[in-house]
């Protein structure tokens, strides 16, 4: 089941709406976008670059042609003294690599062209720099003594095709690099969300039955958050399912024999016509039920650690309300006495109606088994004590004492339930619940120390 969950997961990982095709495609729009700019700006670079080159290169050429073209102007007005200008020197040995040039004075006459150069290349101003005509680079050269003038061209077209060369030996390799980038893409980003969906899988595999902790190695930080959460999450959902076990439990086993009683009672009163004596045992059965189902509400409500806080609880305060309660039952009035410190009140760090309910149990487990006297002590720094003088347990039911339905008396419900509500308290609380039967300094008598975390 597991492995098919797995298949079908990363089967979905390519389709349309799952987290790596949108993945994908987002990276694959932001790095196409990226590549365009970076395209653009070197389209930018390289033409400034190509631009710059053959402008250094016609300089170069228009300062070293300068005197060569004097010379060829000396040389032929001494040959052709009556020609009519422009000169036309002989043609260049390799045409293609002709110069294209033409030599004027200060009043813009022309005195010497190449014989390769057209008659409207030159078609800019007289003035020493670079300039551009329709289809040509113009640069013009001064003299330094003559008062000549020399501009040398250069057709665009060579510029643009140099450019265009280039552009293609950069472009077309990135063009075919996309396809390979966008598989790539994909890849990673199906490799790299394989473990959210291994965790999505591990998930839904869990349910009432499976409340397992979802394994969280190799998994990146983020989702290792996550698993943490839920794992936190199920923890929760399965002491809650415990609880709700724990109580159908208990109620199950501790609210059968009342039930039986109560039912046996009253039809033992009706087969003798409503006697007192099974309405009594009755009504006592009844009272027992509602007991017991009292203290299963309060283990349940125990384990589950609903809405315990964290705050300064004043242990005299607790202890003598408690004791007030027991006190207004005139069969314990003279039972049960309160030792409190003559100094300031110990203070504790926790819930005042838990502990309240884990100090009443205490208090009556001591009053059923104890005989005689029972007192409800508090010390320093943060203790809860309650003692008896009953006849006390043995040290092989002293270790059993906190363990649900286990009772060391027929007559009652025993230590067992009351003990394991005061147990849950405790825990819940980070305290120590301390069971000693004989009290130290005592023959007989049972104690139990709740020692709670000083405020």
């Amino acid at each position: 089941m597991k492995l098919g969950f797995l298949q079908q997961a990363e089967a979905e990982l390519g389709s349309r709406d799952s987290l790596a095709g949108r993945l994908t495609r987002t990276l694959i729009v932001w790095v196409g976008g990226v590549w365009l700019l970076c395209v653009l700006g070197v389209v930018w670079y390289v033409d400034r670059e190509i631009n710059h080159n053959f402008d250094n290169e016609l300089a170069e050429v228009a300062h070293r042609t300068f005197d060569t073209a004097v010379h060829e102007f000396d040389k032929l007005r001494a040959e052709r003294p009556d020609a009519a200008l422009p000169l036309i020197p002989p043609p260049q040995l390799y045409p293609t690599d002709a110069v294209l040039y033409q030599m004027v004075d200060v009043h813009e006459r022309v005195l010497l062209r190449s014989a390769e150069a057209p008659a409207n290349a030159f078609d800019v101003p007289l003035a020493q720099g670079f300039a551009d005509s329709e289809a040509w680079r113009i640069y013009t050269a001064r003299h330094p003594t003559l008062g000549l003038y020399l501009q040398v061209a250069d057709p665009l077209d060579e510029r643009r095709t140099a450019l265009n060369r280039t552009l293609l030996g950069l472009i077309i390799p990135l063009m075919a690099m996309l396809p390979l980038l966008a598989l790539v893409l994909r890849n990673v980003a199906r490799s790299e969300l394989r473990g959210l969906q291994v965790l999505a899988g591990e998930i839904a595999l869990r349910n009432g039955s499976d409340l397992r902790p979802i394994g969280l190695a190799g998994l990146p930080r983020e989702l290792r958050s996550v698993g943490d959460d839920v794992n936190r999450l199920m923890q929760r959902l399965s002491h809650a399912l415990d609880v709700e076990r724990a109580l159908a439990a208990n109620a199950a086993h501790e609210l059968r024999s009342p039930l039986a009683a109560a039912r046996l009672r009253l039809q033992t009163a009706l087969e003798h016509d409503l006697r007192r004596h099974d309405v009594e045992a009755a009504l006592d059965a009844l009272h027992v039920l509602g007991h017991r189902a009292e203290k299963l509400l309060q283990l349940s409500r125990a384990e589950s650690g609903a809405s315990l806080t964290r705050a300064k609880v004043n242990l005299v305060q607790l202890a003598g309300t408690v004791a007030q309660e027991f006190w207004k039952d005139p069969r314990v009035n003279e039972r049960l006495s309160l030792k409190v410190p003559d100094a300031e009140a110990p203070m504790a760090l926790g819930d005042v109606d838990a502990l309240a309910i884990a100090l009443r149990n205490l208090v009556e487990n001591a009053l059923r088994y104890g005989r005689g006297r029972v007192v409800v002590e508090v010390t320093a720094p943060a203790t809860l004590a309650v003692r008896d003088f009953g006849p006390g347990v043995g040290s092989a039911q002293l270790r059993t004492l906190q363990q649900r339905h286990v009772r060391h008396s027929s007559d009652s419900a025993g230590y067992g339930l009351g003990l394991s509500i005061v147990n849950t308290i405790v825990e819940k609380h980070g305290a120590r619940l301390e069971l000693s039967s004989p009290p130290p300094g005592a023959a007989t008598g049972f104690e139990a120390r709740i020692v709670l975390e000083a405020a």
